[in-house]
């Protein structure tokens, strides 16, 4: 790997007599981490008797190191949305943002959705999260990773930040900017971003920076945390950039973050900020910023909520309902162009008639001229085994998963084919895959084909 000059000369002015240390890192091995998602039950335990899980990674919850002869990517429990492959540093900024169940969360440029998920399981279904990317393309990725998580209780959105702040005002309790950055934390894992580096570098990426940060500070309520980070070790796109902020903004100011297992703390005065460096830690390069806004703010956002008017639904729509235990709201159900989507309880505070929405809440399937409705994907990763009235589970080790992850019809046996035609839910241990349609021992796949793994 041929690193820049130029970037080794900074590393060497901000490291000192520990840049021997970061260049030595070069040689060494990567590392690969894996994020078990809490809102699947006994998902950890279920992670750690497949053996896909290695050490736990110290310094984050929920988070495992992956050993070198284990490819988790390409087990069942992957598709059934159990965890998230990401890197360990990236775990960290959702980790230390204090979000509890209930709050407004907003996550900001949030594409591929790590860090989504991440904030969605410490909502516990909870409260609102709000997904945003500029990209609609990376949206759409983030809209998956969120469905296979099981996610209910969001928004995602492809909107640029400032027009964000124009309609809403500050409404969100917690915000995370994970900001688009010149990558030089990555540089040891992924060569590629270097040719960006020599391109762009930190001083195409700080402007861009400051007016995502700027309007994060517009919609966050008083009382609110941000959290700002990057995977760079640029001073020019970290402390800089927060120091800016501060003076910008002076009902802010910076939260200590706890540093454990090899952190360190930020430069240029900035004790409160946190960056790891893979000479310290087992993780690659990344900064972290938390910041509490104080003084007072307008209770009203800026924007008029939309409220629903109540609907006559399709009767397949409701007899579809009936057959899920978990509580569905006809009162929260919207639909659009024969879409109909579950919005989140306390929708209101955050759904705007100007947004552009990749998804609203819990899309629960297509409704049909003949009233009847096709489930959706989404709907069946939001489910579990004992909340759908007719299921079907295979083990991890029969082939049957990987044929209907592939998109194929399959057989049940004599045993298995007792129950009624129609819907069922397929599912991998007990785990949602999907939907099929049951006649007899067939099952005609409905999986989405955006959603096949294998």
């Amino acid at each position: 790997m041929k690193v820049p000059e130029q970037f080794m000369q900074n590393m060497q002015t901000l490291l000192g007599d520990g840049y021997s240390s970061y260049e030595a890192s070069f040689s060494m091995p990567n590392c690969r981490g894996l994020r078990v998602n809490t809102l699947r039950e006994q998902a950890a335990d279920r992670i750690l008797q497949a053996g896909l899980a290695g050490e736990e990674i110290p310094f984050v919850q929920n988070g495992y190191y992956i050993q070198d002869d284990v490819s988790p990517a390409k087990h069942p429990f992957h598709a059934a949305g159990l965890y998230y492959l990401q890197d360990p540093s990236a775990m960290l900024p959702a980790d230390r943002l204090p979000v509890k169940p209930g709050d407004l969360v907003l996550d900001l440029c949030a594409a591929p959705g790590g860090k989504s998920t991440q904030l969605a399981a410490k909502l516990k279904g909870e409260g609102i999260l709000f997904a945003n990317d500029l990209s609609a393309n990376r949206a759409r990725t983030l809209m998956k990773n969120l469905v296979l998580a099981g996610v209910s209780n969001c928004f995602v959105s492809a909107m640029d930040p400032k027009d964000l702040a124009a309609i809403y005002g500050p409404v969100f309790d917690k915000i995370l900017v994970d900001a688009p950055c010149s990558g030089e934390g990555m540089f040891r894992k992924d060569p590629s971003l270097i040719k960006d580096w020599e391109q762009k570098g930190p001083s195409h990426y700080a402007p861009v920076q400051r007016e995502i940060l700027s309007a994060a500070v517009k919609l966050l309520k008083c009382g609110g945390y941000l959290m700002y980070s990057t995977c760079t070790f640029s001073l020019t796109e970290n402390e800089e950039n927060i120091l800016w902020l501060l003076e910008q903004y002076p009902e802010l100011s910076p939260v200590q973050i706890e540093l454990t297992d090899g952190m360190s703390e930020g430069f240029l005065g900035l004790k409160e900020a946190a960056r790891c460096f893979p000479h310290k830690m087992k993780a690659e390069g990344h900064f972290l910023a938390l910041l509490k806004k104080q003084g007072n703010c307008p209770e009203e956002a800026n924007d008029r909520p939309v409220v629903l008017k109540p609907k006559k639904l399709p009767p397949g729509v409701l007899d579809l309902c009936k057959r899920i235990t978990k509580p569905v709201a006809p009162e929260r159900i919207l639909e659009r162009d024969n879409l109909l989507y579950l919005l989140p309880e306390g929708y209101e505070k955050l759904f705007r008639s100007p947004i552009r929405y990749i998804r609203t809440g819990l899309l629960l399937g297509e409704a049909g001229r003949n009233g009847n409705l096709k489930p959706d994907q989404a709907l069946a990763m939001w489910l579990s085994s004992r909340d759908f009235d007719q299921t079907v589970s295979f083990g991890t080790d029969d082939e049957r998963v990987l044929r209907y992850l592939r998109g194929e019809t399959v057989f049940l046996s004599e045993d298995e084919s007792g129950g009624s035609n129609g819907i069922v839910l397929v599912c991998v241990d007990g785990y949602p895959l999907g939907f099929a349609k049951k006649d007899q021992s067939k099952l005609k796949n409905m999986i989405n084909p955006g959603f096949i793994r294998h």
